[in-house]
Parts: structure tokens; C-alpha cells; sequence
């Protein structure tokens, strides 16, 4: 965990004044440091959950960290994109980010009633697009058994957000 830990890095004001950053590209350029996150994330599903049906990303970081851990589970992996980006029929949702509004989709094909999905990202902030990805995996009839963050910065509270569904981050910050 502490080597996660010293691979990230804080960018003060980014992208407007006020909000820092935390960036996981450091991680990512780390081979050692990247298997060792997917190790501990697969660790926590695999003692959590008995069944997981699919991983479901995030745009656009949640790209980088579902897919891999997928393939450790043995699972397909499912994005969430920003509206726009996925042909055919979508679904789609509109939410407040803390530095604006934003709308993401996912295909309307992409899970099926009641399949079990966890929802992975790089960082909980507000909780906004959190809470907009599990609308959609609920609209298309799905579960939602957690979402899943390397970073969660607690004083913004998302995780309060997403109420009833369970959440788990490997690092927190104030």
C-alpha cells in the first residue's frame, strides 16, 4: 500500500483554482507499483464477492485500472463513457461535477438484468459521477455490489452520496 501511496502526486488548482489534483500517472509509469495496485484491488474483490459478472470503468481513468483487473478475475470489463463517445443505442445520465455538469453513457446492451457489476474509477471526489454511473447500471437493471476507488478525498463527502451502496478506497486523503 505505501508503495500505491508514494506514487501519487498533488497538482494544486488543476483543472480550475481551488481543487487539487491527484494524479496517478506516476503509478501507472511504475510497472512494479501498478501490479502491486491491481494485486490489492483484486485481493479486496476476490475476499469480498463470491460473483462478479463484469468490472465497469470510468472515463476515462477508470479505463486504466478496470480492464487489467478484469483479466485477473476472469471477468469482462463494460465502459462508461462521456456522452457521445459509444455507438448504438445508449442510456444515458446528466449530473453536477464539483467543477461543472457532465453526461455519461453506457450502451443499452451492456449488462443484463441482474448481473453483478463493481464500479471502478481512480478517485471519488463529490460523488458525482459515481452516483451518475450507478444510475445507469440500475436503469439497465444490473448490481451494483460496490464501487471500487484507489483514491477517495473525504472531506468532499461523495462517498455519502452513493448511500445504500457499498464503497471501498485503497487510499484516503482530507
Amino acid at each position: 500500500l505505501r508503495r500505491v501511496r508514494e506514487r501519487g502526486r498533488p497538482f494544486p488548482d488543476f483543472p480550475v483554482p481551488g481543487v487539487l489534483f491527484r494524479d496517478i500517472s506516476p503509478l501507472l509509469k511504475d510497472p512494479g507499483a501498478f501490479r502491486t495496485l491491481i494485486d490489492l484491488l483484486e485481493d479486496h474483490l476476490r475476499a469480498s464477492f463470491r460473483r462478479i459478472d463484469f468490472i465497469v470503468g470510468l472515463d476515462s481513468r477508470g479505463f486504466l485500472i478496470g480492464p487489467p483487473l478484469a483479466q485477473r478475475l476472469g471477468i469482462g470489463f463494460v465502459p462508461i463513457r462521456k456522452k457521445g463517445k459509444l455507438p448504438g443505442p445508449t442510456e444515458s445520465v446528466s449530473y453536477t461535477l464539483e467543477y461543472g455538469k457532465a453526461e455519461l453513457e453506457i450502451q443499452s446492451d451492456a449488462v443484463e438484468p441482474g448481473q453483478k457489476v463493481v464500479v471502478v474509477d481512480d478517485l471519488l471526489a463529490t460523488g458525482g459521477t459515481m452516483c451518475a454511473a450507478c444510475e445507469l447500471v440500475k436503469r439497465l437493471k444490473a448490481e451494483v455490489l460496490e464501487c471500487l476507488v484507489i483514491i477517495e478525498l473525504k472531506l468532499l463527502k461523495g462517498s455519502e452520496k452513493l448511500k445504500s451502496i457499498p464503497f471501498y478506497s485503497l487510499l484516503q486523503y482530507e
